[in-house]
């Protein structure tokens, strides 16, 4: 199995719903790739990912003697952390409630998964359907007529 090399950022007062725009637009990309539209991204968890994707990077040249170029991101998830509960003064002296979300971004890359070469052409079960399709009807219009 190749090598991934994962890198976490924790606690970033973002809601993992904002995050979670940036992380699947990026995931399945090379590095050099993502790291260009994540800086031309006007959004603050461009800017987070970025940095965790510039960490992983790091990661993986300095600990584990990988090549930046040949690196791939693997996955980048953002997932909920916790939030803060605070409360806004309404109406009558009543209150309601606000939560200041928080969330964790992981993203890991490793080397570009290789495919598996296909040992024999499948038939599509759609081309089968397409095939069986005429025959069926010709049998229909035969019994019609007779």
């Amino acid at each position: 199995m190749a090598t991934q090399v994962k890198s976490v950022l924790k606690y970033t007062r973002m809601s993992a719903q904002k995050a979670r725009e940036v992380t699947r637009v990026i995931t399945g990309m090379p590095v050099s790739q993502a790291l260009s539209v994540l800086d031309f991204t006007p959004k603050k968890a461009a800017f987070l990912c970025g940095k965790t994707l510039r960490s992983a990077i790091a990661n993986a040249e300095n600990n584990h003697e990988m090549d930046a170029e040949s690196l791939v991101v693997l996955s980048a998830v953002a997932t909920d952390g916790p939030a803060l509960k605070r409360i806004m003064p309404r109406a009558r002296g009543s209150a309601a409630p606000i939560k200041k979300r928080m969330c964790h971004i992981t993203i890991i890359v490793g080397a570009k998964p290789e495919e598996p070469e296909a040992k024999g052409k499948k038939k599509n079960l759609s081309d089968k359907a397409m095939t069986a399709a005429p025959a069926k009807a010709a049998k229909k219009s035969k019994a019609v007529k007779e």
